[in-house]
């Protein structure tokens, strides 16, 4: 069949952050740049159900005449979605492991577990963690979290497990406010992302609370403009360029082999970055 060296880009951030979303634009950014290389153009399906005369996913995939398709952040139980991804079109999914469907996703496994057993080598017993919103990665880093919390002899009581939002820094700051009015407060917040960990560290301050003297704060996703901040967060990097790269190189396979390509799932590693707001506890 002849190519037509365009790929879809299926996208839509149930926070509705768009490509405002750090982790997610640094990887379509890589994407698009290792794509390009080899000559292909990017294009966005429409993903608003709500226009006048819309197409399908997988009719907009035909109209466009899509070699291969990326798929991030969407709801994989959705009717086109699925109808998609059985279509039969050279797909890759962010973050989303799917039967006979090439994934590529950050080791959100290790990832909090680096970060759980770093806590506890700087005496951490009490650990809260507030997590993002309901998903896969959600899920996955919080039974991680849990996993790791029991292998260096922490228990965690049910209520230092909070519920919230990816970049929510308003929610973050409510569940904050919640983890310090507890008879036994924790002496460190795990956030489930960057600026989750701003906003909970702009209400431990407004409290005259010092960091990490008087609590400690951890982050997740590495995010570069936070790098200049202070005191540097201690985070977990996520790798979006290698993400975003091995995403496209295994599409582009897909694409120029049909039939001889097979489906894998891979995980890129992640970076502890230890900063200085985790400080030494002693019991």
């Amino acid at each position: 069949m002849e190519r037509s060296y365009n790929i879809g880009v299926l996208f839509a951030d149930q926070s509705n952050n768009g490509l405002t979303h750090d982790y997610f634009a640094g990887i379509l950014d890589s994407f698009k740049r290792t794509v390009e290389a080899k000559g292909y153009t990017l294009s966005f399906l429409n993903c608003c159900k709500e226009g006048v005369n819309r197409k399908t996913y997988l009719e907009q995939a035909k109209y466009r005449k899509y070699d291969g398709i990326v798929i991030a952040c969407i709801e994989y139980d959705d009717a086109e979605v699925i109808e998609l991804l059985h279509s039969g079109i050279p797909i890759v999914t962010i973050d989303q492991e799917i039967d006979n469907i090439t994934a590529v996703k950050s080791d959100n496994i290790q990832g909090i577990k680096k970060l759980v057993h770093y806590l506890g080598e700087m005496g951490h017993k009490r650990i809260a963690y507030i997590t993002g919103d309901d998903n896969t990665v959600t899920s996955i880093r919080l039974q991680s979290f849990l996993e790791a919390c029991a292998e260096i002899g922490v228990e965690v009581p049910e209520e230092y497990i909070r519920s919230s939002e990816y970049r929510n820094m308003r929610k973050a700051t409510y569940q904050t406010e919640q983890l310090l009015k507890l008879e036994n407060p924790p002496s460190c917040i795990l956030y489930s992302d960057d600026f989750a960990a701003i906003g909970g560290i702009n209400v431990l301050r407004a409290r005259g609370m010092e960091i990490p003297e008087d609590i400690s704060v951890t982050g997740y996703d590495g995010i570069n403009i936070l790098s200049q901040y202070e005191p540097r967060l201690t985070t977990v990097r996520q790798n979006t360029v290698k993400i975003g790269q091995v995403a496209a190189e295994k599409l582009m396979e897909c694409i120029e082999n049909p039939g001889q390509a097979g489906t894998e799932t891979v995980v890129v590693e992640t970076e502890l970055e230890k900063g200085r707001t985790v400080g030494r506890v002693y019991y």
